[in-house]
């Protein structure tokens, strides 16, 4: 079976880099008409014109730019991926309120609005796919990511509240979960062997994971092969949050080319 979008509108949040961009071309690829929304020095326009979508400039995290960017659809969409996201790393006893306040305000509150303003065009439709990326932060603690953590847990509150009362409506709402994932942000970890060698002891697959990794993953909840799933976290972490003391030692395993490998 294949996924296909076509005929489909569908609109992604944060779409023009790291996770987000693998979603948006993922969805284009497979027929959808595709919108990403994006902060202007993003250039979410020319990014999405590379691969034959939209881009309209919004501040996720506001609800007025956002509401005005789902206004100017030429249709309700059947498709809406929640994905724009940031993180501030510091020691929780010297998370700055600012830095606070701007992680949840686009986080977990640009989510809601989405979600919302989403649901409100889908209702009349009498169906939907919506997809939130959350994190295996929803989950755990990681040091020096307060705000994020927090948010990134606090989705998963939306994410059920939303998908039981959406339900009726036949708007479906379910969640990724991805662990440690190369982008722009987690580049710098990447390049570092002695940073990721430590880390991905303690994943099952032994390294880190790629933006499409997770950009299949959302597309499968957000087509009909997930036509009866709601309210679902799909964690996609290559077995991090299942390795509690981790998988891979030097007794039997090489670090090679930044992925554990058993001799």
């Amino acid at each position: 079976m294949q996924i296909d979008f076509t005929g489909k509108l569908a609109v992604v949040t944060g779409g023009a880099n790291g996770i987000g961009l693998a979603i948006a071309k993922g969805l284009a690829a497979s027929g959808a008409s595709t919108y990403i929304l994006d902060l202007e020095r993003e250039r979410p326009a020319e990014v999405a014109a590379a691969f034959g979508a939209h881009g309209i400039v919004a501040d996720c995290s506001d609800r007025a730019q956002l509401e005005r960017a789902f206004d100017s659809l030429p249709s309700a969409p059947d498709v809406v991926m929640a994905n724009a996201g940031m993180v501030i790393e510091s020691e929780f006893l010297s998370v700055d309120p600012s830095d606070w306040d701007r992680t949840i305000a686009l986080n977990l509150t640009g989510t809601f609005h989405t979600v919302q303003f989403a649901a409100r065009l889908m209702k009349t439709l009498r169906r939907g796919a919506i997809v939130l990326t959350a994190s295996t932060n929803s989950f755990d603690g990681e040091q020096r990511l307060t705000a994020y953590n927090a948010s990134k847990a606090g989705l998963l509150g939306l994410l059920h509240t939303a998908a039981n009362e959406l339900g009726p409506y036949g708007i479906r709402v379910n969640a990724v979960c991805p662990g440690l994932i190369r982008t722009r942000l987690t580049q710098p970890s990447f390049d570092n062997p002695a940073v990721i060698q430590d880390y991905f002891r303690h994943i099952a697959l032994g390294r880190g994971g790629e933006p499409d990794e997770v950009a299949k993953a959302a597309l499968f909840l957000a087509s009909d092969l997930a036509s009866y799933i709601t309210g679902a976290t799909m964690i996609v972490d290559g077995g991090q949050m299942a390795a509690k003391f981790g998988s891979w030692n030097e007794d039997r395993a090489e670090f090679v080319d930044g992925t554990w490998r058993l001799r």
